[in-house]
């Protein structure tokens, strides 16, 4: 039996518009084999957990350029622990300073990629770092 295609959901929480490296991102996952799923502009960590849950993603990538990460990151984490779904990874990009990454790890973000971090180089950790869920 071949092991099922990762899914991977793109999600930009908060009030942070600007979309295009989410879109950049994902256009990559997708190009790279993934099954990618883009959940749009301004979600909650509920909307973006309960869309990772309902669509049985293997990780969750986040791209935050609001200032609003060490909120958002970690909720993220808390509540897909909470649902019993922390099995579930969760990344995180954007402008990030490497002061708050030591944090957001310690509260369950297993990778931040800060500006100027190739799309390669992503792809390379999903492909090293998730696995499909049973």
């Amino acid at each position: 039996m071949s092991e099922r295609t990762l899914r991977i959901l793109v999600g930009k929480p908060g009030l942070d518009g600007h979309d295009r490296g989410a879109k950049i991102i994902a256009r990559a996952f997708r190009d790279s084999g993934f099954e990618v799923i883009y959940t749009g502009l301004h979600q909650t960590p509920e909307q973006i957990v309960s869309a990772a849950i309902q669509e049985d993603v293997d990780a969750v990538g986040l791209s935050i350029l609001s200032g609003a990460h060490n909120a958002l990151l970690p909720r993220v984490c808390q509540l897909l622990k909470e649902k019993g779904a922390d099995d579930i990874v969760v990344f995180g990009g954007g402008v990030i300073p490497d002061d708050d990454i030591p944090g957001l790890k310690g509260a369950g973000v297993s990778e931040v990629f800060t500006p100027g971090t190739s799309t390669e180089h992503i792809v390379q950790w999903v492909r090293e770092n998730v696995t499909p869920r049973a």
